[in-house]
């Protein structure tokens, strides 16, 4: 990726994203000649017709490996477009020579158009007999659908299809409403008439497939790509494909606007064999994100092709830090060094890098809370001694390593090391650690803030971090439909929420270099950093641009600009129309009169800590086989911890099963404000492990810990050896 493309589209050259270009002009022209799709007149159809019979005819558009079918599989349908309403739904209809679907009607309007091949339509009259559960068909005109020519038909208009001739078939079928909307359709038992059924839509529509290779050639051709694992996220650190997100099926609709906010953006979904991307390409789809593909075989097809699978959460930025010991050679330090020091009064201080809350939980009790992209800013206050020895830490080794090469890198005249294997291997050699402590860190006096300022500067200079003033942010702004752009400050929680600027996400620097690939979905694409301090925003760029992935750039707003307080504002987009919402206590008079069952689905350690009483856990995309076994009397509760997922996943699980769904108002938060009865404990997790990534922190039995730990570490020492056989990976580590 070079920075130098500032105002291109960088939404992908390849097949599939000239192709979700070419589709998203059609339904735009479509919309325009049908501004009403359940009244379309005749003459808008045939203007339709025309449009669609355009698209056809650019048939490098429609790979076959892209719509694949098989003498395993010789029919396949593949949805190219639906809104969110299920309107202007556009398929792909592939299949091999003798396809063939009986006499039908489609309750809507459709339109089809040729691609390859020939697909014979024939249309029927249909008559009503003396038997009301029989009707007759007469044949009245056939028509071969191939490229460059059309047929339209109306809602009660019958006609069979049949692929003729030796060449594979590969045609558009344009709908006023989507397939699976139709449960009026009926079919024939045959092309004389006879009896008739309504037909369910066809099995498994699918998305048009890119293969592994394609894939791995598509992440280094420079060009805008998300990767996205729609597994849950525990499930998804079992083992994934390095540059995938993890962005679980069931909370998309929490997740997609941030994680990969432009529309137009290059999307490829994954998962282990296929069973859930389709359904994850599909609320894309209708969410309205056009250049929508699925990985062929999915986690399991990627390793099928000798292509590497990375295990852990973060796995990017963790063997990032990896590469820097391996690289600069950052020196460390031991446990048992780090406790001797301290013990005989040494010019030592020690520095967590970690958040506050990680903090909080548990630190090294002569340690000082000091994140990631605070240390530059703040290490003048806290080592004002330039004989200080100053010591950085984490919970394992990421945050350690990079702490440490931070302030190296930044010059600061400190012998410097990183506690070799942080916090866990001061638990593994014995020693124990404080819980509960709050270390507010300094303000930095002017004149070391001027200090800061330089080095941080001089660093971001060196990784290629470009400063940009409001006039160029605004650019790049309006820019953002064709190049995806990701605005973080990456100032403290505090600062943010007492003052950010609109639209812009909160991203703690560290946290931000720590765990990229959960704020920045999209590789390719423009992140700007802001602060007012003129230090953070310039270090913490400097480590993404080392990353590599993202052209990087800083920004540091006038003193007088307008800002907005508070958190950060969560947009939840809507695939299914919205479940009914109880109060706390209307939930629990449902549950007291055994009228009702109760699901907690977010986050099983926060249900472990907390949760309503007679909850069970399981991770949404398992929901559906546990509410299966509810009786059909009780209606089915779904809570989360503030309710907000719980809302999202309601409306689903209730589309998906047509059962009594309702999300409690508020989620357990609100259940435990207003005094009802919380339990503790694992007893009622359902899904294990499946919603978030193994920490050996969380066991209790010690040597269960301690294994872990040295299971963690060993993993970590060992993503450099992955990375080599990974290839190329676009990081670039700056001179000393």
């Amino acid at each position: 990726m070079t920075q130098t493309h500032l105002s291109i589209d960088f939404s992908g050259s390849d097949a599939g994203s000239r192709r979700a270009a070419a589709v998203a002009h059609f339904i735009a022209t479509a919309q325009r000649l049908v501004p009403d799709p359940e009244n379309a007149t005749s003459g808008q159809l045939q203007a339709v017709a025309q449009a669609l019979q355009s698209l056809g005819l650019q048939a490098d558009l429609f790979p076959s490996d892209n719509f694949p079918v098989s003498t395993d599989d010789p029919a396949r349908v593949y949805r190219l477009h639906e809104d969110v309403q299920g309107r202007y739904a556009l398929y792909v209809s592939a299949g091999l020579p003798g396809k063939a679907v009986q006499p039908h009607d489609h309750t809507t309007w459709a339109v089809i158009a040729g691609v390859r091949g020939v697909e014979r339509n024939v249309f029927y009259r249909r008559e009503r007999t003396a038997d009301a559960a029989r009707d007759a068909l007469a044949p009245e005109r056939t028509l071969d659908v191939v490229s460059g020519n059309s047929a339209v038909l109306g809602p009660t208009d019958v006609h069979t299809i049949e692929l003729v001739g030796d060449v594979p078939g590969l045609h558009l079928h344009f709908y006023g409403r989507g397939l699976d909307r139709l449960p009026g359709r009926v079919v024939f038992e045959s092309r004389e008439g006879g009896t008739y059924r309504t037909f369910a839509p066809p099995d498994g529509i699918r998305h048009a497939r890119i293969a592994p290779q394609a894939l791995k050639a598509a992440l280094a051709d420079g060009e805008e790509i998300a990767v996205l694992d729609v597994r849950e996220a525990g499930v998804f650190a079992r083992g994934h494909i390095l540059f995938a997100a993890s962005a679980p099926l069931w909370r998309l609709e929490l997740l997609i606007d941030r994680l990969v906010p432009r529309r137009g953006t290059r999307i490829v979904l994954t998962d282990a064999d296929e069973t859930l991307a389709h359904a994850a390409a599909h609320k894309l789809i209708r969410l309205g994100w056009t250049n929508v593909s699925v990985l062929t075989g999915g986690t399991e097809g990627w390793a099928g092709a000798g292509l590497e699978i990375f295990s852990g959460t973060n796995v990017p930025s963790k063997a990032f830090g990896e590469v820097i010991e391996e690289e600069k050679h950052t020196p460390w330090i031991t446990s048992q060094e780090l406790h001797e020091r301290i013990e005989q009064g040494d010019n030592v201080v020690v520095v967590d890098s970690r958040t506050p809350e990680e903090f909080e939980a548990f630190s090294l009790p002569f340690a000082h809370s000091l994140p990631g992209a605070e240390l530059v800013y703040r290490i003048g206050e806290i080592a004002p001694d330039p004989e200080t020895f100053v010591v950085v830490n984490c919970a394992g080794r990421t945050r350690s390593i990079v702490g440490a090469q931070t302030l190296i890198d930044a010059g600061i005249p400190n012998r410097v090391a990183s506690l070799r294997n942080g916090t866990m291997d001061w638990l593994l050699t014995g020693r124990t650690l404080a819980h509960g402590r709050r270390t507010p860190p300094p303000e930095p006096a002017p004149a070391t803030l001027a200090v800061a300022r330089e080095r941080a500067a001089a660093v971001a200079r060196r990784a290629g971090v470009r400063r940009i003033d409001a006039q160029e942010l605004a650019r790049l702004e309006a820019e953002g439909g064709e190049r995806t752009l990701y605005r973080f400050d990456v100032r403290t929680r505090e600062e943010y929420e007492a003052g950010h600027l609109e639209g812009w996400r909160w991203a703690a620097g560290g946290q931000l270099v720590q765990a990229t690939d959960e704020y920045a979905g999209t590789r390719g694409a423009r992140i700007v950093l802001a602060d007012w301090d003129g230090v953070r925003a310039l270090t913490t760029g400097a480590w993404l641009a080392q990353l590599g992935g993202w052209e990087v750039l800083a920004y540091s707003p006038p003193a007088s600009i307008a800002v907005v307080t508070g958190p950060e504002p969560v947009r939840v987009l809507a695939s299914y129309p919205p479940a009914p919402q109880v109060s706390v206590q209307q939930a629990r008079g449902l549950l007291d009169e055994g009228r009702a069952a109760v699901f907690d689905v977010d986050s099983r350690s926060a249900f472990e800590k907390r949760q309503i009483a007679g909850a069970r856990f399981s991770a949404p995309d398992r929901l559906p086989s546990f509410a299966a076994s509810v009786p059909e009397h009780q209606a089915i509760l779904i809570t989360s911890p503030d309710g907000v997922l719980a809302r999202s996943v309601a409306a689903e699980l209730s589309a998906r099963t047509g059962r009594d769904v309702r999300a409690i108002t508020g989620g357990t938060l609100a259940w435990a404000a207003a005094g009802l009865p919380v339990a503790q404990g694992a007893q009622g997790v359902l899904t294990g492990d499946d919603d978030h990534g193994y920490s050996p922190y969380g066991f209790r039995d010690l040597e269960r810990r301690d294994a872990g730990f040295r299971e963690y570490l060993d993993w970590e020492l060992g993503l450099v050896a992955q990375l080599e056989r990974e290839g190329n990976v676009g990081i670039r580590l700056i001179g000393a």
